[in-house]
């Protein structure tokens, strides 16, 4: 659901190997069409884009007729401004491009997944030269529009209801029946900042704009000393900014390391005060990089830890990474390739017997191995990789509750059930445990597009500790620790789980856009989340902020970013 990114490629030249010139708009490219078809299953391409009347995903726009089509004209999504003003118009050169290097064809576009070998490029072009537009006015062409979004829909969780202390539980013994509702796509247009725009915390605090023009910020992370070192995954690499406690801006601003895969997750290690690594997680591998206090830029390459994750690549493209409190395990979340694992071939009950045998209780397979999991291996990546937890959708966000040792994950759970199905969830990850997916959801609730599929898993799944309202898309967490400080909280908020929800698009009335405050109690989650931060949607159709990372940082602040307009802002007590 929501922080996938697809891509597309130029040019002649990829990956230092000359391509052979494609043919012009009006002539079918000499590829396969039925392998390509292939490759946008599991290139995930499917869960972003629709090619087919009434199928493929809904948070991207549809593929039919893309040929002959000027880029970001597609009514009904809420295309980056770069890509509005790229001048494309896709023809099978264009799309060959854009396929070997999106963001290096067009700066700024949302797609940042490239297709590396020419051979699946040409078979991918030749597959969409298929998907030809209907007649305007067609049946078809009815079919294959989506239905319109009221822009005066509301509910109660939407986002006209946000302000800060506002209390929300979610429970799953009362979640509405699949399809209770449509499935709207209901893309959001980012816009640029309002004049008009307020924020709204909670009395007794402030925010304020830390740091702008970032590129595409998301997770953060903060390192002994107080840098904050921010993956950048759009631009392949991870800033770092120097402050002093209680500065509203950085004193020093560096790129700590460039030319990384889609890079997400950030750890230290070991814990304390002197790491001597800093661990990365790239699109499909772990690498870490020596560190020394105070570094703002790698001295030496990266070395690999985990040279490769799935057998796929493309679908959710975050990774987190965490340590175990005795720093003898290497925690990986890796999200699912698909919404909703559509096309997995089936296996009969003693295969199963034998693959969960191995791979443990409902852990997906086909092209969905060791995706929609919690993995783990040893930080040096030398025991073979292990699904720790299964049936987690897309774990997002990683973190260790520090009172109890548990590690925890934010997760973003499937589309196209309805308004209010299925909720996101933030849980502790329980070693061994199965959470639902793609077969269940929130226990024993059966997905209806498996029904019957899967009966042996039933009354097996657990259910998550905070369930979040649908479609928030759960991102970044952060426990409160901070007890000393000049920008301290008030000790009630020590032990608090602070969650970025980057905000919904599968949904008739916008929510998410937002970061919301998960109680915690004697190390025990109650099940409640408050608002904390809000003000990002500007309109019905338009947002200026999507929250992605939260940290703590080492005064005691709250730190957010936002990928929207590139911003880091801080959050402190207001002095007393």
């Amino acid at each position: 659901m929501r922080s996938l990114f697809l891509t597309l490629p130029a040019g002649l030249l990829a990956c230092g190997v000359l391509i052979p010139a494609l043919r012009a708009a009006d002539a079918a490219p000499a590829g396969d069409a039925a392998h390509g078809q292939i490759l946008f299953q599991q290139q995930a391409c499917a869960l972003c884009h629709a090619v087919s009347t009434g199928g493929g995903g809904g948070q991207g726009p549809s593929l039919v007729g893309i040929v002959g089509r000027k880029a970001a004209t597609m009514p009904g999504f809420g295309y980056t401004p770069a890509l509005k003003n790229s001048g494309i118009t896709w023809d099978a050169a264009s799309l060959d491009k854009f396929l070997a290097n999106p963001s290096g064809t067009v700066l700024g576009t949302n797609m940042v997944v490239p297709v590396p070998k020419a051979e699946d490029r040409r078979d991918l072009i030749a597959y969409l030269f298929t998907q030809k537009a209907p007649a305007p006015g067609s049946a078809a062409a009815r079919a294959n529009t989506p239905p319109p979004v009221n822009p005066n829909a509301t509910d109660p969780n939407d986002w006209r209801h946000q302000a800060p202390g506002t209390m929300h539980r979610i429970t799953a013994d009362k979640l509405p029946a699949p399809y209770a509702t449509g499935t709207p796509r209901n893309n959001p247009q980012v816009v640029a900042e309002p004049a008009d725009a307020k924020l709204s915390v909670p009395a007794g605090f402030k925010i304020e704009v830390f740091a702008k023009d970032l590129n595409g910020p998301r997770i953060i992370h903060i390192a002994p000393n107080g840098d904050i070192f921010i993956a950048e995954t759009r631009a392949n690499r991870v800033r770092v900014l120097r402050a002093a406690d209680g500065a509203t801006s950085p004193s020093d601003d560096q790129i700590f390391a460039d030319g990384l895969d889609r890079p997400f997750g950030i750890a230290f290690y070991p814990a304390g005060d002197n790491p001597q690594w800093v661990y990365v997680a790239n699109n499909n591998s772990v690498v870490r990089f020596a560190y020394h206090n105070g570094d703002m830029k790698a001295s030496a390459k990266p070395e690999v830890i985990v040279p490769k994750l799935t057998n796929t690549t493309g679908g959710h493209s975050t990774r987190d990474v965490a340590f175990s409190p005795d720093g003898k395990r290497l925690y990986i979340a890796v999200g699912s390739g698909s919404n909703v694992a559509e096309g997995t071939a089936k296996k009969n009950p003693d295969e199963v017997r034998q693959w969960e045998a191995e791979n443990g209780l409902g852990a997906a397979y086909d092209t969905e191995f060791h995706r929609a999991n919690v993995l783990v291996t040893d930080p040096e990546g030398k025991a073979p990789l292990k699904v720790f937890a299964s049936g987690i959708r897309n774990p997002v966000g990683l973190a260790i509750n520090s009172v109890t040792g548990d590690l925890w994950t934010s997760t973003n759970e499937r589309d196209n059930l309805g308004d209010d199905l299925v909720p996101d969830y933030v849980t502790r990850v329980q070693e061994g445990k199965y959470y639902g997916w793609p077969w269940y959801y929130m226990g024993n609730h059966e997905d209806p597009r498996h029904k019957g599929v899967r009966p042996d898993l039933a009354g097996k799944a657990t259910v998550p500790d905070v369930l979040i309202q649908a479609h928030s898309a759960a991102l970044g967490i952060a426990f409160y620790t901070a007890t000393t400080g000049a920008s301290v909280f008030p000790a009630d908020y020590r032990g608090d789980l602070f969650v970025a929800l980057h905000g919904s698009w599968n949904r008739e009335s916008r929510t998410g856009y937002k970061v919301v405050r998960a109680k915690i109690k004697n190390g025990l989650p109650t099940g409640e989340y408050e608002d904390f931060l809000t003000g990002f949607v500007a309109n019905p159709s338009g947002v200026w902020g999507r929250p992605v990372g939260v940290a703590v940082a080492h005064d005691g602040a709250l730190l957010v970013t936002e990928d929207g307009n590139g911003t880091l802002f801080r959050i402190p007590p207001v002095a007393r």
